[in-house]
């Protein structure tokens, strides 16, 4: 039995003549199949398009760059996705006709990619002090010293 591309779970398939033989000789009566499909831990389903977050750096979200999104031919392959300098933490873009194949056989689903910039946990002093000055920059004013916490306050 194959199952056709696009079908989702809670659906049902009838195949004809596959079931239990009728009574008294008669013909075998229809086989239902109901679908459960299993979750991917890359991608959410909506329909025949499918959701998934993609992490950047900051400096990828800042200056531009490309990402690579995952793809649903197998866990290896991805595919390009243009990064815009500027983009912005949970941007939204669109990858069209990479989804999931539609049941009615008119094309593909889309991949729908949200931005997730990563934002370092830990810094050496230089990458701080770098970072101070880009804020400096960024805000017109002279560079200071990083802020640090006081215990107790």
């Amino acid at each position: 039995m194959t199952f056709p591309a696009g079908i989702d779970g809670g659906q049902r398939l009838r195949v004809t003549g596959q079931g239990m033989p009728g009574p008294s000789g008669a013909p075998p009566g229809d086989l239902y199949v109901d679908v459960d499909v299993e979750e991917d831990p890359r991608f959410e389903r909506d329909g025949a398009d499918v959701v998934t977050r993609v992490h950047v750096s900051f400096a990828e979200a800042a200056l531009g760059g490309v990402a690579r999104v995952p793809s649903l031919e197998n866990d290896e392959t991805t595919l390009p996705l243009d990064i815009p300098p500027g983009t912005q933490p949970g941007a939204i873009f669109t990858v069209k006709g990479q989804g999931i194949p539609r049941l009615d056989g008119r094309g593909r689903g889309s991949i729908i990619v949200a931005i997730q910039v990563d934002v370092p946990a830990a810094l050496s002093a230089r990458a701080k002090s770098l970072l101070a000055e880009l804020d400096a920059e960024l805000r017109g004013a002279a560079p200071s010293e990083p802020q640090r916490k006081v215990a107790g306050k």
